[in-house]
């Protein structure tokens, strides 16, 4: 497959391993430090995609096992691929659904040419290899896709998480094999991020990246981080693979996390990010502002009329409603307060991100972050 580099290096911290970069694709530049919505199913849960360009969100993320199920990829390249499908013009990037399939746990059976699974949709019989899931991803069309790979649980011995390695090695090569066979089916190019695997191991992980700089995927991305391992550990695994990531390709941990792991993952070199949290929370009744974690179901909001989320925010929930009546949605199970609460939350990640790199840009980021995760990490009053 034809080496590329859509990704920029735009400007490096002096105090720690923080960067400044873009990555290029057909429907538009993505400015990284960044986090991507995620869109599991072609729609961010709850928003339209009014509320996406509102919120300033630069790419979204699909799943390719949720898609593959229903509607079928099929379908959604007979729509031209998932943009059009889903009324989005902004770049997209598709989750492999390793991850997906390896927690199915009692439905699945994985071999050496990849893993049989049972819907728990219906329960028919599938069977997902690095061939037919790098198929299903040139059907949806993302521009940035993943390898098919097998997730190392926490904790794992070193003969587990070596040879759950092996296979995603394996799985890899022969991905990027039919990736040069062939190309894209929708008129623009798509690139392809292989994945870090290796478990808590840090000899693992190191063979890992050795790998795959061999094979010169597009970008990289770190998976098996953020299941289940102290945070402490994942901020250390994380920190040795960039030691080792080629510093002019994209670095993209999976799945993670909170506000206050951003900013500690950017200092350790790591420009793209993913997590279920502003959505999954913003139901739950939580989200976040720069004074804290505020749960603004409480009954001390009930007359906190005049007050929104976050004082400090701008976006389109704090801009016209208050604790009192957002309390009140979510109580009354109001559909509206979990879109106007993801709104925020969502926004203010984005929001986040975007002062990120301007600290970066300015050279302060150290500073800047030190202030702020304290701060991120506080239960808001």
């Amino acid at each position: 497959m034809e080496n590329r580099n859509p990704f920029e290096l735009l400007a490096k911290s002096s105090r720690s391993k923080a960067r400044r970069g873009r990555i290029h694709t057909a429907h538009g530049d993505i400015e990284t430090p960044i986090f991507m919505p995620v869109g599991t199913l072609a729609s961010v849960k709850g928003l339209s995609v009014r509320d996406l360009r509102e919120i300033e969100a630069q790419i979204i993320l699909a799943n390719t096992y949720h898609l593959y199920l229903r509607p079928g990829t099929p379908l959604i390249a007979e729509a031209g691929g998932v943009q059009k499908f889903m009324g989005w013009n902004g770049p997209m990037l598709t989750d492999s659904g390793g991850f997906q399939v390896w927690s199915l746990k009692d439905f699945r059976h994985i071999t050496e040419d990849g893993v049989e699974f049972k819907s728990l949709l219906d329960g028919s019989r599938h069977k997902f290899t690095p061939e037919s899931v790098m198929k299903a991803q040139r059907e949806i069309g993302a521009d940035i896709i993943m390898a098919f790979d097998e997730c190392t649980p926490y904790p794992s011995t070193v003969e587990e998480a070596s040879h759950s390695l092996d296979f995603t090695l394996k799985w890899t090569r022969r991905a990027m094999d039919w990736l040069a066979e062939n190309p894209p089916l929708h008129g623009y190019p798509q690139y392809f991020f292989g994945i870090v695997q290796g478990g808590m191991h840090k000899e693992l992980r190191k063979k890992s990246i050795e790998a795959l700089k061999e094979l010169a995927p597009d970008g990289y991305a770190m998976g098996g981080l953020s299941v289940g391992e102290p945070v402490e550990i994942m901020y250390e695994i994380a920190d040795f693979c960039t030691n080792y990531l080629p510093e002019d390709r994209a670095r993209y941990v999976m799945g993670v996390g909170t506000p206050w792991n951003l900013l500690e993952l950017i200092q350790r070199g790591v420009d793209m990010f993913d997590c279920i949290l502003p959505a999954k929370n913003a139901q739950d009744g939580l989200v976040y502002t720069c004074r804290g974690v505020l749960r603004y179901k409480g009954a001390k909001f009930a007359h906190s009329h005049d007050i929104p989320l976050d004082p400090e925010c701008d976006c389109y929930c704090c801009r016209n409603y208050s604790r009192g009546y957002m309390r009140h949605l979510f109580k009354a199970k109001e559909p509206l307060g979990w879109t106007l609460s993801t709104i925020h939350n969502l926004h203010f990640y984005l929001k986040l991100m975007k002062n990120a790199r301007a600290h970066i840009e300015a050279g302060d980021y150290e500073d800047w972050a030190a202030e702020m995760i304290p701060q991120l990490q506080r239960n808001a009053e």
